[in-house]
Formats: structure tokens, sequence, C-alpha cells
């Protein structure tokens, strides 16, 4: 109870600017969902009461006086109020405006900036997002906030209150119990939760699975035990789902689950969940993995990274181990022979997972892919032991698919290569468009040969620790020694070499002009209808991967590529006439700068470019660029 305040301890403060606009697109985007208040106050409730549990296993102190960890819900009809109390581990002043007053997740304003106005689409994002406490405000128009941290003696208490608008209030107060109570004074049009049978009812469908028992006046509401320690044969797919949903703050069920309890030498229970939705902060660095730990049913920590690789972070879920000691720390956990055991059997597990939702529920595997796919691309390069797991249950685009969506597997493309085929093709690029209409698809599409498109960041690491499937080595189709073996036309190859004695002084003088930017001149029969294009040297890396080392910010020692003309063009067969004209040099660096652009590059001078070009089209239309007028 609150005996008394300090009123010089009371400070008004604005919230921050995130924590403003997630409320009022709270308040509007989840109220047709607005059961999930309770659900998310319950879970907070749960978790306080968690880390009191942990606390405690090094510091009895902390629990000694009220050992029994509960969560009370009550409704004032007269005041008109809900109240969700735990004596978990409470907060601190400095707590309270860390927690509530800011939102310190990395990638907040990016996920703000998706919101879009429809309410249903912007549900699903919040969603994602968690809302945890602020979802008070969805039924209320004011809450008050009432904590003291287990440890701190009573006049160490802390009132928190707002209207969920700009500001908020917090004062000192003297406070006798440990633990938080959130009293909400509900919106007009609310009374309905001012029923018992209301909030029962809430209650035993979103959190029967709290391993907390929740109390109505004296009657224990859930049942308080393990959901994952009861038998698969006990638990619905509804309890499933709400255990997933508490763990990982989604209103979404999860797209699939495994559950299993592993005895013998170690002896642990998992519950691992892939979700239908990616979390708007996959790919920050500062992303919190979904594990949660338990030793013998009591609560370690969140986010053990170490139970789970990089790459499978996408996973939530519990793992309960019997073989721990109480007192783990993530340190330990880092040396621990018993943590690498499980972590090798989880990803097993949810390998194990994936190849069934990818062969028997394909269009679950779509969704799936469609969210995490990038992420699990990682593993390659990651978990080499799983790899060979692993490429079967990567999707690509490729020359075959129409639209966006990666759908083609390795194992697709193999069936599907032509007789005499020996190496998967693939071409890297910044997007799918500058894929599809690179000059370096011109043969490939002449012959009818697949070519992997791969255009997710991860791909240059993908292909670099893939050199095979099946046997078949993947190639790059911007390789500068490109071998298509037996599937070469003989006939273009006799042509080419014709062709170089003809064009001995073009590309001898193109090389000399050149010199700074390219490596070599040279003809190409890769090509059918552009008149150039740029390839990496046999031991230099792509154009496309040195952008992407440059704009992760590593220094890279660029190297000079390989410009390949195509010999039938007009443009070129034009130009083995003008060596010694006097636009020569330009027209070659434009050539050149062209190239470039096609493979999704930047020219490094695109002034001079410019000028060249303009310079061309004057020369072209018999004009000279002197006589231009300029003031």
């Amino acid at each position: 109870m609150t005996t008394s305040s300090d009123t010089s301890s009371r400070q008004v403060l604005g919230f921050q600017t995130e924590v403003r606009q997630l409320l009022h697109l709270m308040i509007h985007s989840l109220y047709g969902n607005k059961e999930i208040f309770l659900r998310e106050l319950v879970s907070n409730a749960s978790d306080a009461c968690d880390r009191l549990r942990f606390e405690a296993i090094t510091d009895w102190a902390l629990l000694k006086d009220d050992p029994e960890l509960r969560i009370r819900i009550s409704a004032d009809e007269k005041a008109r109020t809900v109240t969700i109390a735990d004596n978990g581990i409470g907060m601190s002043r400095d707590e309270v405006i860390t927690n509530i007053g800011t939102i310190a997740r990395s990638g907040t304003r990016e996920f703000l900036q998706q919101m879009t106005g429809d309410q249903a689409k912007d549900a699903h994002l919040i969603g994602q997002f968690g809302v945890g406490f602020y979802s008070s405000f969805i039924v209320a128009d004011h809450v008050t906030l009432i904590t003291r941290k287990a440890g701190l003696t009573a006049e160490h208490g802390v009132r928190w209150e707002s209207a969920g608008e700009g500001d908020y209030s917090i004062d000192t107060v003297v406070r006798e119990a440990r633990g938080t109570e959130v009293i909400l004074h509900l919106r007009e049009g609310e009374d309905d939760l001012l029923r018992a049978l209301t909030l029962k009812t809430i209650l035993r469908k979103y959190s029967d699975h709290i391993t907390i028992p929740i109390f109505m006046g004296e009657e224990q509401v859930n049942q308080a035990s393990a959901l994952w320690a009861r038998p698969k044969s006990e638990i619905t797919d509804e309890q499933y789902a709400e255990l997933y949903k508490h763990i990982a703050h989604d209103f979404e069920a999860p797209l699939a689950h495994t559950h299993a309890r592993v005895e013998g030498k170690q002896e642990y229970t998992l519950l691992l969940y892939i979700p239908r939705r990616a979390p708007f902060d996959l790919f920050h660095p500062g992303h919190r993995h979904g594990i949660k730990l338990y030793v013998r049913r009591v609560f370690i920590m969140d986010d053990a990274d170490q139970l789970m690789p990089a790459y499978l972070r996408f996973v939530r879920g519990v793992i309960d181990s019997t073989d721990l000691p109480l007192n783990v720390s993530r340190e330990i956990l880092q040396h621990s022979a018993d943590v690498e055991a499980i972590r090798a059997a989880s990803v097993k597990r949810v390998l194990g997972l994936l190849e069934d939702l990818a062969k028997n529920k394909p269009d679950d595997y779509a969704t799936f892919w469609k969210e995490f796919g990038a992420v699990l691309k990682e593993g390659v390069g990651e978990d080499a032991p799983n790899t060979p797991r692993i490429a079967p249950l990567l999707r690509f685009t490729s020359t075959r698919t129409t639209g966006d969506d990666q759908t083609v597997s390795l194992s697709d493309y193999v069936a599907r290569m032509k007789e005499g085929q020996t190496q998967i093709f693939y071409i890297t690029a910044d997007n799918l468009q500058a894929a599809r209409h690179s000059p370096h698809l011109e043969v490939f599409g002449k012959m009818d040969i697949e070519v992997l498109l791969l255009c997710d960041r991860v791909d240059e690491w993908l292909v670099s620790n893939l050199p095979d499937f099946e046997g078949k080595p993947l190639e790059s189709v911007t390789k500068g020694d490109l071998d298509l073996g037996p599937l070469a036309d003989p006939a273009a190859k006799q042509e080419l070499k014709q062709e170089e004695g003809e064009y001995q002084g073009l590309l001898a003088r193109m090389t000399e002009i050149l010199s700074d930017r390219a490596a070599e001149v040279r003809l190409t029969d890769r090509l059918t209808t552009s008149p150039a294009c740029i390839v990496a040297d046999k031991h230099g890396m792509s154009t496309h991967l040195e952008r992407l080392l440059k704009s992760a910010g590593q220094k890279v020692t660029p190297g000079k590529p390989i410009l390949e003309l195509n010999g039938r063009h007009p443009l070129v067969q034009r130009l083995k006439h003008e060596v010694d004209g006097p636009r020569f040099a330009d027209w070659s660096h434009v050539l050149f700068d062209q190239a470039l652009l096609a493979e999704g590059g930047q020219v490094e001078d695109p002034a001079a470019f410019v000028k060249r070009l303009n310079d061309l089209m004057l020369g072209l239309a018999g004009e000279s660029p002197s006589r231009i007028w300029t003031p």
C-alpha cells in the first residue's frame, strides 16, 4: 500500500517522441483486439516474478519476507478501475523512467516510419514490436503505476501517472510491499471489464499457461504449471499458440512448433516456435534472441543467445534443463559442454521442422522463406557442419521465374539442368531488376540456360561459402574466365578468334586509354545485344562484392576489372575504324562507364561522363562542342 508521498520529489516529464507516436497508433489500431491489454500486463507481471526468483538464487533476502510469488487481478466498480498487481522484482525510480518513458530498442524510428494509417496493417506491425505496458491505454484514459524494487526500503517506492498523452508524472512514495501494481482508470464504455466473469474469461483464454499463480479474490484462475512440462497429448494447439504469444509478445499464432523431452546423458525439454512474421528489428545488431532458459522450471534468463546460433535468431521458445546449475550465468553458458550439446540438438530440431514444412507444407514454407530466408542463408557460412541440411532449404529467383518471390531450390535447378551442363550458374546484383537486365545473361538467354538471380546482401557471403551442391559447382556468370564446357558453341569460339585479329588495333588502343581503370580490354562471345560488359579478373572480387564491402565501411583495395566488347555490335564495329579519331578516347570512357552502370555500379566522375556523352551526341548531330555559347 502507498501511505504517503514526497511532493518535493514529484517530477513531470515528457514522453520520448517515439513513445507518443506509439501510444497514438496503438490506441487507434489495436482497439479491435483490446483484450490483449490484460495478456500483456500479466506477462509483464509474470516476467517480474521470474526475475525475482532468479535473483533470489544468489540473494535469498530479496524473497524471504514474501516467498510465495503471485499475481492478483481486481476490479473496483465504484472507482471504475482494474488493478494488476504482482510481488515480483519491482522497479526503482530510474528504472521506471527508462522502462516506461523511453523505448530503448534499435530501429524504433524505422519501425514507426513503416506505419501506414491502415489500422489492420498497423496492428500487425505493432504486434511485432511488442506493446507491453503501453497496451494499458487501449482501455484506460488514465494509468497509475506504483512500484518498489525488491531489496530497497519502503520509502523508495515510486508512483507513476499519465493520461497517455504528452507527459507523465513521477514521485517518491512509501510502499511497504515490493513489486508493482498497475491501476487502470477505464475509458467510458469499458464497463464490461469491471465484471469478474469477463476478466476470468480473458485470463483463461490468454494466460492459463503462465507459471505464476493468478488470483482473483481467493480463487486461482490459471493452472500455473509449465506448459512445456506437460505431455504433448494434453496440450491443445490453442495452448501452444498462447504460450508463443506470451514468449514472443506477438499477436499472431506461430507458423510451426516442435516440442520434445530429451532423456539420457542429459535431460532437458525444448519447445521451439517459428514465427509467422519477421520482427521489424531482425537485422539490427541489437536484435534480441528469443530463447528463454529455465533450469528445473526456474526462469534463468531471456535472450539466451548461446542456445541458438545467429542465423536462427528468429526462433522463439523455451529450453528447460535439468542438469545446468541454478546460478548459471552467460559466461558459464559460453564454456559449457552441456550447453553446446543442447544447442546442437536444438539446431537439428529447428532444421528438421523446416525440412518438414518444405516437404509437406510448401505454402507455409513459402511464408517462412519470405520472412526469414535471408537470415537462414547466413547459416551456410556460420554453420559448416549443417550446411548440407541448410543448402536444400535455400530458395532463389531465377531466369525461369517471374515476379520477386524466391521459389527455386537448388534441387529444382539441378533437375532442370541442360544435358551436358556441369555448373550451377548465378549472378549477384544490388536488386532483382539489375540482375534480370544484366548483359551477362545474354548468352545464357540465347542458349536457354537457367541462371539464379541473387539479390540479397547476404548472397555474396553465401556463394563464397557454398562452392557446390550435389557435386555441381556454383559459378558466377560475371567471371572473366567463364567456361560453358560442353554447352559452348564451337562456331562462336572460332568466330571470336577470327574477330580478335580484326580488332587488335582497337583493343590495344582502348587498353592504353583505360589503363587507369581497366586491367584489360578484350572481345567476348558472352554478349548478343549489348556493346560491352565489365567482368572480374580471374583472381579478383566482383564489382558487386566491392560495392557491398565499401557500403559496409570496410577498406577495399580497388581492383581493375576487365572490359569485354561485343565485336558484332554496330557501335564496336564503327569504333574499329575510329581508333585514330579525335573522339575515340571519349567513346572508350563512355563504353566503360555504361558497362559499369549496367552492373549497378557508379561512375567515378559523373560530371565527366555527362560531358563526354553530351559532346558525343553533339558530334553525331553535326555540331562542335566549341560552338556552344556559354555566358
